[in-house]
């Protein structure tokens, strides 16, 4: 069916030779990054760029350069079904529960957490090309299905005068994470199946017009998401639990005899009917096709900007310049990210940006109101996050992981995402994940480390045939090894070559590379 099919990812690679200040040891040029901007992204593809050290700041793609950036930054995932709250943790958790039940306001000082927990990598987000492309709509549409052409392949080496070449014709319903703000979007869940490959013609290789096959059983497990997603308005705090099973998530949530208690038993618990504040978490998918965002709208937006004044010292026309991302004249995310809203009595005091992709929910980004700094309300966040994650896992069972976006060791207030545990960090060299545990020892040595112990191991994903990239040029679609052949003017084969060492074989052969 059409509502299955998934358009492709498009994507303009800037490369990244020159350093930028770093929001972390606030060096004026020694964050070092490669880029790209993301004129859409379905979650598949985003999904295996971060398992390649890839993060998104808006439409923002971005993936650091270990080797030479000041403050290395290792992407980090807790198992979240194996999660065990810490002592802080409960702490946070009990401090929440004492306030929606009783009223009390704790006095004591911080957490040993930051307040802003899972916050700072987007406020290190200060990049050189943060402005949004100015590539056209048009541009990046490539032609229908019925101006198909012949594309000429010079290269005589392979004894084959012509590959035919298709174009895939985008559809406005794709399930996407970034979409251009003139695409349509409708609000719905994310796309979480496993992109395949169509079978190729005799002779000619994969049949790039073709829509990537699916297999039943993902399809089945994306409406199963569906549902959960749909029969969950809320998570309520002090009320009958009112997403997807009550019964199977309450009864898990019990803890055994003797057993530590967990994130559940602290948020799902039944509270006196004159408990004197209300607690309601909503999921809202961001779009401004839902009713539930859009109404929403202007008061997140001005908790966003007094939030940014207050614990960033943002200046108003800051705070306008990134609230705009989602704003209904600039770029709006798609399916695949959502806003987790806190409510508390009726108004919103925090909202959480989070990915939910094929195998995790990965945090975005935090803002909240500061008048409730004493709430902890970015570690509170996280442990939602973190159980929501083991929520969604009863219906999607290879969604099990919650990505808290970089681990950065060098960086000691950021150490502070180690301690959710068990947690692994990925390997920038072979791109294996690696416990936590193991990689300490090697960081305190070296603030860049290999963690992956087998000399021998190398990067499973990396690029192995550079004329199978697919590359979006002229409003057609082809592999680069026709594209090389048609270009005219300088070659840009080393550019070509860095971006596809970089997203991997299996991206870069689904993604769709833009060239003017």
């Amino acid at each position: 069916m059409a509502a299955a099919d998934s358009s492709p990812s498009i994507v303009e690679y800037f490369g990244g030779e020159d350093g930028y200040r770093c929001g972390y040891c606030k060096s004026d040029t020694g964050n070092l990054s490669h880029g790209m901007w993301a004129h859409s992204m379905t979650v598949q593809d985003y999904q295996d760029l971060i398992d390649r050290g890839w993060r998104r700041c808006g439409k923002y793609v971005y993936k650091p350069i270990m080797n030479q950036t000041c403050c290395p930054q290792y992407t980090i995932r807790c198992q979240a079904l194996h999660f065990q709250a810490s002592k802080s943790h409960k702490k946070v958790l009990k401090k929440m529960l004492k306030f929606i039940s009783k009223g009390d306001v704790s006095k004591a000082a911080s957490e040993e957490e930051p307040m802003d927990s899972h916050v700072e990598d987007a406020v290190a987000c200060d990049f050189p090309y943060k402005a949004e492309s100015h590539v056209s709509q048009s541009e990046l549409t490539p032609l229908s299905v019925d101006h198909t052409e012949r594309v000429e392949n010079e290269d005589e080496d392979t004894g084959e005068t012509k590959e035919e070449v298709n174009e895939q014709k985008v559809e406005s319903g794709s399930r996407q994470i970034c979409a251009d703000k003139d695409t349509p979007l409708t609000g719905g869940p994310a796309h979480l199946a496993k992109i395949g490959h169509a079978p190729p013609k005799p002779g000619k290789g994969a049949d790039l017009s073709k829509p990537p096959c699916r297999k039943a059983k993902d399809i089945r497990k994306e409406r199963k998401l569906q549902k959960l997603l749909r029969n969950q308005p809320c998570m309520i705090e002090g009320s009958q639990f009112q997403a997807g099973d009550p019964g199977s998530v309450l009864q898990n949530s019990k803890s055994k005899p003797n057993q530590p208690k967990t994130i559940e038993d602290f948020v799902f618990v039944s509270l006196p009917d004159d408990a004197p504040h209300k607690l309601e978490v909503r999921l809202v998918p961001v779009s401004f096709e839902d009713p539930q965002f859009k109404s929403s709208f202007s008061q997140s937006a001005s908790l966003f900007a007094k939030y940014q004044m207050a614990i960033h010292k943002d200046t108003p026309a800051d705070c306008g310049e990134h609230e705009a991302e989602d704003g209904p004249n600039g770029p709006e995310c798609g399916y695949g990210s959502f806003h987790q809203q806190y409510w508390l009595d009726g108004k919103i005091i925090a909202v959480g940006v989070i990915d939910i992709l094929p195998y995790c929910v990965s945090s975005v980004y935090l803002y909240y109101d500061p008048d409730y700094s004493f709430l902890s309300l970015g570690v509170y966040s996280a442990l939602r996050e973190i159980a929501f994650t083991r929520q969604l896992h009863e219906k999607a069972p290879d969604l099990c992981f919650y990505y808290m976006g970089f681990y950065i060791h060098s960086c000691p207030k950021m150490r502070y995402k180690g301690q959710y545990r068990p947690s692994d960090l990925l390997c920038p060299e072979t791109y294996i994940w690696t416990p936590i545990e193991q990689c300490l020892p090697l960081l305190e040595q070296s603030k860049y480390c290999r963690f992956n112990q087998d000399a021998t191991a190398v990067d499973e994903g990396r690029i192995k045939e550079l004329g199978r990239v697919r590359v979006l040029h002229k409003r057609i679609v082809m592999p680069y090894s026709v594209y090389k052949k048609r270009r005219k003017g300088p070659s840009d084969e080393a550019s070509v070559q860095q971006y596809a060492s970089l997203v991997g074989q299996t991206c870069s052969e689904r993604m769709l590379l833009f060239r003017s």
